[in-house]
């Protein structure tokens, strides 16, 4: 696997050559679409059966059929995020975001209010603005918000898509943040769109 990034945590990690059994193998899955595995995935690496269900998890859920486009993806993951001020997260959607030709601006407003709108879509406001309730209000949500969405042209299956996207990243967010993992995400994982 070469010279992994490490991550700089509060626990204690299993380095990816000391690995063995299930964790290895989860390693090395990830590390057949990256090189390496993520930091974040080796902030479970003490529990080897966590880190191979949470990256089944993540390919299930990133690979829903719907009709969310990855700009959207990418939005909802990012909003999500920054709004758990969790940076490792925030930055592997950020990079995506500009590698879909996202402007500064409209990332800029993602980031700052994404309640207010203005990114020039009123599909992908409303998204984000489901995002932002259930991400900083759950109990806020109601019928009207996915009505919201359907008026948008969200099918129930890209709402549930919306909706599992945002609560794995806040469990994702969670982790991250909770155990202390606070680097940026370098732009070549995130370009690959492996499972973090």
């Amino acid at each position: 696997m070469g010279r992994t990034r490490r991550p700089q945590a509060w626990v204690t990690t299993v380095a990816p050559e000391e690995a063995d059994g299930l964790l290895k193998e989860a390693y090395d899955w990830q590390a057949q679409r990256l090189g390496e595995p993520t930091e974040y995935t080796q902030l479970g690496s003490l529990h080897p059966e966590l880190v191979y269900e949470r990256l089944r998890l993540y390919k299930v859920i990133d690979q829903l059929e719907s009709g969310l486009t990855g700009t959207e993806k990418h939005a909802v993951v990012y909003v999500t995020s920054v709004l758990n001020q969790t940076p490792h997260c925030a930055s592997g959607a950020r990079h995506k975001l500009e590698l879909e030709g996202v402007s500064d601006e409209v990332v800029a407003r993602l980031a700052g209010d994404p309640m207010a709108g203005g990114t020039g879509s009123a599909r992908l406001d409303e998204i984000v603005r489901y995002t932002a309730i259930l991400t900083h209000s759950p109990a806020a949500i109601s019928e009207h918000d996915i009505d919201a969405l359907r008026r948008v042209g969200l099918t129930d299956a890209d709402i549930v898509a919306l909706n599992n996207l945002a609560a794995y990243y806040s469990y994702t967010n969670r982790v991250a943040t909770g155990l202390g993992l606070r680097s940026e995400v370098p732009a070549a994982h995130a370009v690959g769109a492996a499972p973090r």
